[in-house]
């Protein structure tokens, strides 16, 4: 009686099943498909990406043989193209090249105004941003004045900043071009002052307080162990 029983139970079981498939079973075969081409589709798109990465790669590194070559108007065109059309990071890494292989050719208005271009991008990290920022100070320190090259890099000066002893640098020599001594000496006591300052920093930084001192008549400070 109970293998009856059992029968019965399976079949009502099978009914329901079949009556729940003949009502639920397209869509459960069209979900399956959807996942099996959503997942197809993602890997095929990964594959692309992994694709255009590499070969915008190859074309950056064809790019800087380019330029150390000393070939640099084909390195600013091939790397034009790339800042243009590249995938990933390459773009924002063609955009700073090409400042440098301008500043490289005696551009430096085109340089620094590429350099300018890079610190307003907002697909790159603020380091990069902050020291392309650093680049074109850089170029320009030699004529900018002293507020012009503190209002693009006087934050980096600040206490923790990682470009810090190179803005002060740069602050440094432009105060005292500008005659500012005891601006610039302010500076360049800031780069001895500071625990990671390195030995060049510390090097270049004591001179130019030494030629400060002396501009201003003072006595150069004793090396130690000397008198």
């Amino acid at each position: 009686m109970s293998d009856i029983f059992r029968e019965v139970d399976e079949d009502i079981r099978n009914e329901r099943f079949k009556h729940l498939w003949d009502r639920f079973g397209p869509y459960v075969l069209g979900l399956a498909v959807l996942i099996v081409a959503v997942t197809a589709g993602y890997k095929g798109w990964q594959y692309w990406k992994e694709s255009e990465a590499a070969a915008s790669g190859d074309r950056f590194v064809a790019a800087l043989t380019l330029a150390d070559d000393g070939k640099h108007d084909e390195a600013i065109a091939s790397l034009t193209e790339i800042m243009n059309d590249a995938s990933g990071a390459y773009p924002a890494l063609a955009a700073f090249r090409i400042a440098s292989e301008k500043a490289a050719t005696g551009d430096i208005d085109g340089a620094v105004t590429g350099y300018d271009a890079v610190a307003q991008r907002r697909d790159i990290p603020p380091l990069v941003g902050e020291l392309a920022r650093l680049r074109a100070a850089m170029l320009l320190s030699d004529s900018a004045s002293v507020e012009e090259l503190t209002a693009r890099i006087g934050d980096l000066a600040d206490t923790g900043n990682p470009w810090r002893h190179n803005a002060r640098e740069i602050l440094g020599f432009a105060a005292l071009r500008g005659d500012d001594l005891s601006a610039a000496r302010g500076y360049f006591q800031e780069i001895l002052d500071d625990q990671e300052s390195s030995q060049g920093s510390r090097t270049r930084a004591q001179l130019m307080i030494s030629l400060i001192d002396s501009r201003e008549g003072k006595p150069a400070a004793e090396e130690p162990g000397e008198g």
